[in-house]
């Protein structure tokens, strides 16, 4: 397919009257069900299925074109490039309960010559199962890296569920060997069950209180619609719901992985309880959050040698996404600091095996 008709389908389905071909596609307003949309108008103009996750692996015109080009398509790697670098060893990024790699606009506030890849959940692109524990994604996550690297120092930065996963990988390398130069937790917590009973009590307390704030300040329609979606999640009758879609939908929409990826990391959460770790983490909190525990050092301070925090503006869901800048911030100095402290050290080369 030529660029200039894949140029046609992304402006139909964008609704756009102008697109670059270096255009990333969630830049100019592509979503999941966008991405659908565009793979099925792709699949009908040249009679080729693909994986809706493609778009994640190719996220511009010319890329597309280009992967198009290919008479078949191996796997994707569970490694997404989010900003090219010249310099070693490259940056990760975990993904959240979705899976997907979402980190584009932030990785490219992040002041480094080091590349950035994004970590994908295994399903993500509906060819296969996904996983439905931590350590099961660590250990695959780990066996892949060996294509981006050799050996240490291994920088991993892990956003709320991905901060588990980070810290999972943290944990095998350091047992196998390898150096761990930065782990980073953002907005990262182990499930409630897991906590204290203090910490438990205090953060339902906390929750309720955000529930009632939110009540009070909608109209009352709003307000009942609220409180009925909040039942709907108790009970699960959303995932019933979303599992009865997922049997009628085509396995290769993003959408719909997205959602069967998510479902396995709820179990994957649940089922997780954090060692302690032999080395240090780095915990970046959201300032407006009143979801999570408010104090993660009562959280993570009996689970690492050493624990660093420290608070950026924005909420859990937007911090990585629209008010990313003060992260972006932080983690270029951890990443500098990182890799001073690397060069002073003399860094494990050791592979990963």
């Amino acid at each position: 397919m030529t660029v200039e008709s894949l140029t046609l389908i992304w402006r139909r389905v964008l609704q756009r009257s102008s697109i670059g071909v270096d255009d990333n596609f969630f830049d100019v307003g592509g979503n999941l069900q966008s991405a659908d949309v565009l793979f099925a108008e792709i699949a009908r103009e040249c009679g080729r299925e693909l994986p809706s996750a493609t778009i994640c692996h190719a996220p511009t015109i010319a890329a597309l074109a280009s992967l198009l080009e290919q008479p078949t398509l191996a796997g994707f790697p569970p490694f997404v490039q989010l900003r090219a670098g010249g310099e070693q060893p490259p940056i990760l990024l975990a993904h959240g309960m979705g899976g997907l790699a979402s980190f584009s606009r932030l990785a490219t506030h992040i002041d480094t010559g080091h590349p950035i890849y994004g970590i994908q959940a295994k399903g993500i692109d509906g060819m296969e199962e996904p996983l439905d524990r931590i350590e099961d994604m660590a250990e695959f996550y780990l066996d892949s890296i060996p294509t981006l690297q050799s050996g240490g120092p291994y920088i991993l930065i892990g956003y709320s569920f991905g901060g588990l996963v980070a810290l999972e990988m943290a944990q095998r390398l350091s047992r196998n060997g390898g150096a761990v130069g930065l782990l980073v937790l953002v907005d990262a917590y182990p499930h409630p069950r897991y906590l204290s009973p203090g910490q438990r009590l205090r953060l339902m307390a906390q929750r309720a209180r955000r529930h009632v704030s939110e009540v009070r300040v909608r109209p009352a329609r709003s307000a009942i619609s609220y409180v009925a979606r909040g039942i709907e999640h108790q009970l699960r009758i959303g995932r019933a719901q979303s599992r009865k879609h997922l049997q009628e939908a085509s396995r290769l929409s993003l959408a719909q992985s997205t959602l069967r990826v998510k479902d396995k990391a709820e179990l994957a959460l649940a089922h997780y309880q954090p060692r302690v770790y032999r080395g240090k983490i780095k915990f970046v909190k959201s300032e407006s959050d009143r979801y999570f525990p408010g104090d993660p050092t009562a959280v993570w301070s009996s689970l690492a040698d050493e624990l660093e925090v420290e608070t950026v503006s924005g909420a859990h869901l937007d911090m990585v996404t629209t008010h990313f800048e003060g992260l972006a911030v932080l983690l270029t100095r951890y990443i500098r600091e990182a890799f001073r402290q690397n060069e002073r050290e003399r860094p494990d080369t050791q592979v990963v095996g």
